[in-house]
């Protein structure tokens, strides 16, 4: 498998390119709309073709740049199940497998930063989180239909119920983190070891976070895949 984090520094989003070397297929997941010209170009720098553009939910932090990728490789875009995307090619139901090439990328529900919010698990050894669950952190619920309960759920019944060894990478990173395991996470998150349920939601409730920089932007133009025309 070919396995690539790409970073954008200005919102702290990774994106990730996974693909198959023998079929050359390939996917992204969670492009940001100012690094569409360097993941196109990588993808066609290393042969691959683009066939899915993946979200694990709809951001509040930056612009995706799937409806760009579209336009440039045909590739489809997919959002999880219950996403209100219209434009989306198509919606992943909660446990449903693509496959790119040989390479199997389950979609995990984890809802809880949004209302609709999927994790995939690729080839069953490591996990894209998305905002559900960072490396010692978590996203945060106060927007976007969130809720600090279904979090915890998401994370103690979905996640943490993967090996100890799944590689666990994130859709953000604040402090230079790259990558963590499930073990780690269940060990050191310090959201979340040494809380319960209740626990969780009060702290969660408690954070009191200013609202993300592009969020007035980013929610309505990710619900047109990128798009920043109003539809008229």
């Amino acid at each position: 498998m070919l396995f690539r984090q790409l970073f954008d520094q200005d919102t702290w989003t990774y994106t990730y390119l996974i693909a198959d070397p023998a079929s050359r297929e390939a996917a992204l997941v969670d492009p940001v709309i100012e690094q569409v010209e360097r993941d196109f170009k990588l993808v066609n720098e290393l042969g691959l073709t683009l066939k899915y553009c993946l979200e694990t939910h709809v951001h509040a932090d930056h612009i995706t740049g799937s409806g760009k990728l579209r336009e440039l490789s045909g590739c489809t875009g997919i959002v999880p199940a219950d996403a209100t995307v219209a434009c989306a090619d198509r919606l992943i139901e909660p446990d449903e497998v693509l496959k790119v090439g040989e390479i199997e990328i389950r979609a995990i529900p984890t809802p809880g930063h949004t209302d609709s919010h999927m994790a995939y698990l690729v080839n069953g050894d490591r996990v894209l989180t998305g905002d559900a669950l960072f490396i010692r952190g978590c996203g945060r619920t106060d927007f976007q239909s969130g809720d600090p309960g279904t979090l915890y759920d998401s994370v103690t019944k979905h996640l943490f119920t993967l090996p100890d060894q799944t590689l666990v990478y994130p859709g953000h990173d604040y402090r230079g983190h790259t990558v963590s395991t499930i073990g780690e996470e269940k060990q050191w998150n310090p959201r979340l070891v040494g809380r319960n349920r209740e626990q969780f939601i009060e702290f969660m409730n408690s954070l009191n976070l200013p609202n993300p920089r592009k969020i007035m932007e980013a929610v309505p133009a990710n619900e047109r895949c990128g798009n920043l025309l109003t539809v008229s």
